[in-house]
């Protein structure tokens, strides 16, 4: 382990910790030691150990499970905000065991407010969905998504346990043009319940409008945790799959 002498021990910490995942030593998975047994190993504080801890664990390097202990996490996938694509494919590319779980798929009356993003009569049906992507059956985005019943009308009976939304939707209609709206939030306490987070974990909320010739097809809000998600890209014109 190479460190300046000058540097905060926490920084020499984090540095450690680092070193042994990017050697392989401490592979993805792996419950590294205990804030107690680094205390020791370093001859400092609780205080500059959990320090080093939940930074590494904000940067996405470590997962922290109550109870359980820290463990090193697997790498964030990055999903492009300014492209329409499978979640699957990203986590995929990356490595990663896509799964999902349908927390809601169903037909409902849309809402005045939601009618007007939507060029929608309000009142008049809608197709609703909201799942739960996972990655190594760690959840990573949740996906609260509305759709035009006329561009897609079998989308309630697709099963998206087996293909995505995203997969579906663009085999219909392969050219969109879409509007987003990215920002960091402290999500509801039922999108925290589904993924799994905590009431103080950050997330990504991505707001994406798509049309398909002209018409508005869907609205979709994808909230992902700060510490398992990232979104990053290229700008391509047009928007395609």
């Amino acid at each position: 382990m190479s460190t300046k002498p000058t540097q905060p021990l926490y920084l020499r910490i984090k540095e450690y910790i680092l070193e042994k995942i990017n050697r392989g030593e401490w592979p993805t998975g792996y419950k590294i030691p205990s804030e107690a047994e680094l205390v020791t190993s370093f001859d400092t504080s609780r205080m500059t150990v959990n320090r080093a801890m939940r930074e590494l664990s904000a940067e996405g390097k470590l997962t922290r499970k109550q109870g359980l202990g820290t463990f090193v996490s697997l790498p964030k996938p990055q999903s492009s905000f300014l492209e329409i694509s499978s979640i699957a494919e990203v986590i995929q590319r990356r490595g990663g065991k896509y799964s999902c779980r349908v927390h809601l798929l169903c037909e409902e009356k849309v809402t005045p407010s939601l009618a007007s993003q939507m060029k929608m009569k309000p009142y008049s049906a809608v197709f609703h969905s909201v799942l739960v992507h996972l990655d190594n059956d760690v959840p990573i985005q949740l996906a609260d998504r509305f759709v035009k019943p006329s561009i897609a009308p079998d989308y309630l009976k697709q099963d998206f346990t087996v293909s995505t939304p995203a997969e579906y939707l663009l085999q219909l209609a392969p050219i969109y043009s879409a509007e987003h709206i990215v920002e960091a939030m402290i999500p509801d306490a039922w999108i925290r319940e589904l993924l799994d987070i905590n009431e103080s974990e950050p997330c990504l909320a991505l707001s994406r409008k798509t049309w398909v010739k002209g018409e508005v097809a869907t609205f979709s809000r994808f909230y992902s945790p700060g510490s398992r998600y990232s979104l990053g890209g290229t700008f391509t014109t047009p928007v395609t799959p």
